[in-house]
């Protein structure tokens, strides 16, 4: 089964790094613990035709998911769907549906006093005009809907860039998707911490570990200073249930373990395993 997922971010202010991608960590961190593998995260900016080449890229590698995030605005520089549309040579349509999202949004808003009259500009109308064979996602705490459309077997997910808007879609609407794909499996993680062993040492320890234990996948993660190494090493698995995870990364790190002590390095400190 192809559990793959592919992230992709717009936005100008990600390029010149105004703005901290938390995005793509928020996504890739829960889709992960979904059991879900995110195979690659681009950034792009407000350009059309780079939104429209990375979609088109992305769908020649068939993920099962690809997923945007930023773009869906009423601002002139809001492109995504235009981008989308343009990869699938489809045409932007008004929505019936999401235009009835929006306009209850800002009726909502006109209710709280926050704007003197519902009027549906061209800028507003702008959030309902998505591709041709899309439908839109409820934002529960924003104004502009996602959008969801099956291009082949790749389903391809637009959400806004603010943060809370992304994160209430996605809980929603998209990680319960994610959660049926990926069944049963569940993504399990720990760390050990060695010291006195220099990460050029450890790196055939790792490799031999990992050859020994195929479903578990080892990364360190200096710490320290080159004089005084200290490395996090990363021990993690997908598994159906708890009790295969334990197994696999208890025996994958009671190797390695041993392997850093007959080398003369030092296990500090070990954490649970927790199921993310």
């Amino acid at each position: 089964m192809n559990q793959q997922m592919e992230i992709i971010c717009v936005g100008n202010e990600l390029l010149i790094g105004k703005t901290l991608n938390t995005n793509a960590h928020w996504m890739a961190r829960l889709a992960t613990s979904l059991g879900i593998t995110v195979s690659r995260i681009t950034i792009v900016g407000d350009d059309v035709n780079e939104i429209a080449k990375t979609i088109h890229e992305s769908l020649q590698r068939k993920p099962k998911f690809i997923i945007t995030t930023g773009g869906l605005g009423p601002t002139f520089d809001d492109k995504t769907l235009e981008g989308i549309a343009k990869a699938l040579n489809c045409k932007l349509e008004i929505h019936e549906k999401a235009l009835k999202m929006v306009k209850e949004k800002y009726e909502a808003y006109a209710n709280a006093g926050k704007i003197e009259r519902v009027e549906l500009t061209p800028h507003r109308t702008k959030m309902a005009t998505i591709p041709k064979g899309a439908e839109p996602l409820p934002n529960p705490v924003g104004t502009a809907p996602g959008v969801m459309m099956k291009v082949d077997g790749t389903l391809l997910i637009a959400l806004p860039g603010v943060p809370s808007e992304m994160e209430a879609i996605f809980e929603v609407s998209v990680a319960p998707l994610l959660k049926k794909e990926a069944g049963e499996a569940m993504f399990f993680e720990t760390s050990i911490y060695a010291d006195n062993i220099m990460e050029s040492t450890l790196a055939p320890l790792i490799d031999q570990t990992m050859h020994d234990n195929p479903y578990v996948y080892i990364k360190s993660h200096p710490k320290g200073e080159e004089k005084k190494p200290h490395i996090e090493i990363h021990f993690s698995t997908t598994a159906k249930d708890s009790n295969t995870a334990r197994n696999r990364l208890g025996k994958a790190m009671v190797q390695l373990s041993e392997l850093v002590q007959r080398n003369g390095g030092k296990i500090k400190q070990s954490t649970r395993v927790s199921k993310e």
